[in-house]
């Protein structure tokens, strides 16, 4: 009976002594998963959030947890970076973020560029510029950096000319010096241009909303070229631009890698900006 005792306390030692060793394994494997550094980015849905899960297996393996956040708004972007419900975003450029800035006293910083996406001129009633007729009526974005975009766009394509001295990027259609066509123009939220296509006779819409709608980018009458200044930005608190997991998104965004997966699955639509 003693010897069976001895025995049985034995291996009950022997079990304590494995419990023990598969609770250290597993305490190792809890604490390793905890290095992971966990990124939050808030995007526009397309092609915004698409891009950054294109690079979320990536940075997995470099220890960053990328998470992407979608609001239903994108006017909730700037506000949940400025109170610390997400680490950056990516949905503006760099003329929209200086105005909002300047009016909320937003204190964010550019960590880097990523793609142009080419704002155009859509159309169901028309096939070219040239059958714009007298009066003819254009919807345009009624946020101020977009609304000046879009005018610029018409200057360039010749059908009116803005007054000069426009510096800002802020201009509406009081700022049109000249204006031949009498073109007639309807301020509308750039999330509606789609919408009210059928009523006018064209809407230059941004691309990131083309695609939402499902529209085909290719059949725009015309549109910004490569060098457009409204390059889309990963957008951060002033400070966290110099932190190593910021840096490090921000080079796989830059790579050839996202360079070819933009080309392949955009086209025209979005255009790389490094």
């Amino acid at each position: 009976m003693k010897r069976k005792s001895i025995i049985f306390l034995v291996l009950a030692l022997a079990v304590g002594l494995f419990s023990g060793c598969s609770n250290g394994s597993d305490s190792k494997s809890a604490d390793s998963k905890s290095d992971k550094v966990v990124v939050k980015i808030g995007a526009a849905a397309v092609p915004h959030a698409e891009i950054l899960n294109h690079i979320k297996p990536a940075l997995a393996k470099e220890g960053i947890d990328l998470q992407v956040v979608v609001l239903d708004s994108e006017d909730e972007l700037n506000p949940a970076l400025q109170e610390k419900q997400i680490d950056a975003n990516y949905f503006q450029h760099v003329p929209y973020l200086e105005s909002v800035a300047k009016e909320k006293g937003y204190n964010f910083a550019v960590a880097g560029k990523v793609h142009v996406e080419p704002i155009g001129f859509y159309s169901d009633k028309i096939k070219s510029k040239d059958e714009l007729k007298e009066g003819a009526k254009i919807a345009i974005p009624n946020n101020p950096s977009n609304e000046y975009r879009a005018l610029a766009l018409l200057e360039a394509e010749k059908l009116i000319k803005l007054k000069s001295g426009i510096s800002n990027y802020n201009a509406t259609p009081s700022d049109i010096a000249d204006n031949p066509k009498n073109l007639e123009f309807v301020e509308v939220d750039a999330a509606q241009l789609p919408r009210v296509l059928p009523d006018v006779d064209g809407s230059i819409i941004n691309t990131n909303l083309v695609l939402e709608a499902k529209m085909d980018p290719n059949k725009a009458l015309f549109r910004e070229g490569s060098n457009s200044p409204y390059a889309n930005v990963i957008v951060v608190r002033k400070g966290d631009e110099n932190k190593k997991e910021i840096k490090a998104i921000v080079a796989k965004l830059n790579s050839e890698d996202v360079k070819n997966f933009i080309k392949s699955k955009y086209g025209v639509a979005v255009v790389p900006a490094f």
